[in-house]
């Protein structure tokens, strides 16, 4: 019997030693991941976006030359660069994997498919178009749409106004002797 404990103290002893072992792997693959930036450029180099391990972002850099640029363009580049960078990470993450914890274990592959799912790969660049520029702004009034056309049917039973339609006068609210005190009208000496 006494064998039997033995062999159960060492198999306890070997788990735990694994578990230590495991935990320190992962423990140094966290600590490798935490200094991780991934940084993209647009073609012209006038957007540079950096974003953590985590996807967030740290730094953007536009430069002046997007001054020519539409604002839709522009914020439509930092988007699809932001994308295209987080989508760098699972590759960060199965690389320091690959030279920490090793990428045979379960866990391992789970967090780098949940990464994946996290951060996809950023569409294509043509998928991207920024929307249309509005071609007219319209600081005043707006103006009046034109009347539908004229339909056949029974005459309108208002005549129609020349002019612009007159707003309805707003209803007042009678005077009560309790309003005496809110009208502010008088001296506020008495």
């Amino acid at each position: 019997m006494p064998d039997n404990v033995d062999a159960s103290e060492r198999m306890v002893d070997n788990w735990t030693k694994q578990i230590q072992e495991t935990a320190a792997r992962y423990q140094a693959m966290a600590a490798r991941m935490q200094g991780q930036t991934v940084t993209e450029r647009s073609k012209d180099n006038t957007i540079e976006v950096t974003v953590d391990a985590k996807g967030l972002l740290k730094n953007l850099v536009i430069s002046e030359a997007v001054s020519g640029k539409r604002m839709a363009e522009v914020s439509a580049q930092v988007m699809r660069l932001v994308q295209l960078a987080q989508s760098r990470i699972p590759e960060l993450l199965q690389q320091a994997m690959a030279e920490t914890v090793g990428t045979t274990d379960e866990t391992a592959n789970r967090v780098i498919t949940e990464a994946q799912s996290t951060f996809p790969e950023a569409p294509p660049e043509e998928d991207l178009a920024p929307p249309e520029p509005e071609r007219h702004h319209r600081f005043g009034p707006e103006e009046e749409e034109p009347p539908p056309p004229a339909q056949a049917g029974p005459p309108p039973a208002n005549p129609p106004q020349s002019g612009p339609p007159q707003p309805k006068p707003i209803p007042r609210r009678r005077r009560t002797q309790d309003d005496d005190d809110d009208d502010f009208g008088g001296s506020i000496l008495s």
